[in-house]
């Protein structure tokens, strides 16, 4: 079963800044969607992962830090949605499904500059990995779950691709979203068996 970012097992994960600087990701040569932050060892393995990946073939991050505020705007209006999809629903479990595509907060990787969204790109222009970065489980029928089986051969294919390059240089996937890794956060500190995060939330 998938553990969600809004679990006990992730939020009582302490996180213990270790003071590394944001950097510009073009600094390392990747490619990005406008200008994108990271901490240094995310934008690190990002690079090394680049290196990784079959000739033709790029990472592009099209979102890695993200300021506190749009954060929070961001999961309050999907908790809103979800709520008015499902009448009568708890708050708790509001919550919950929830963060399946968006972090509470309190654990957001990407307000700590640990997480981005990221694709494979080609010379003409994104390959097929299935579904939009930023699909919703609603939207797509939950094919934005890594694992998910309804999409197509290639979209499989280039899934693993990117699974194979990103846990190479050390970086987590969150489940839910196949776009979504990350390094140094709670959820990776849970993946890795560590006994707390490296990142806080930036200023």
């Amino acid at each position: 079963m998938t553990v969600l970012l809004s679990d006990d097992r992730i939020t009582a994960i302490p996180a213990i800044e270790n003071g590394e600087r944001l950097v510009d990701l073009s600094t390392r040569g990747l490619s990005a969607v406008g200008q994108q932050f990271a901490r240094e060892g995310v934008a690190d393995r990002l690079a090394l992962a680049d290196t990784f990946l079959p000739a033709g073939i790029r990472l592009q991050v099209v979102e890695g830090l993200r300021p506190a505020e749009s954060q929070r705007e961001i999961y309050d209006g999907y908790c809103a949605e979800l709520a008015r999809l499902h009448p009568g629903i708890a708050e708790a479990d509001v919550r919950v499904l929830a963060s399946r595509f968006v972090s509470p907060i309190e654990v957001a990787p990407h307000v700590a500059g640990a997480a981005v969204d990221l694709t494979l790109i080609g010379a003409h222009g994104p390959l097929d990995l299935g579904t939009p970065i930023d699909a919703t489980p609603e939207q797509s029928n939950g094919a934005c779950f890594f694992a998910a089986e309804n999409i197509g051969r290639e979209a499989r294919t280039n899934r693993a691709l990117l699974a194979d390059v990103l846990t190479a240089a050390g970086m987590v996937n969150y489940p839910t979203e196949w776009w979504h890794w990350s390094y140094g956060d709670r959820y990776w500190a849970f993946v890795a068996d560590r006994p707390s995060a490296v990142y806080g939330p930036t200023r």
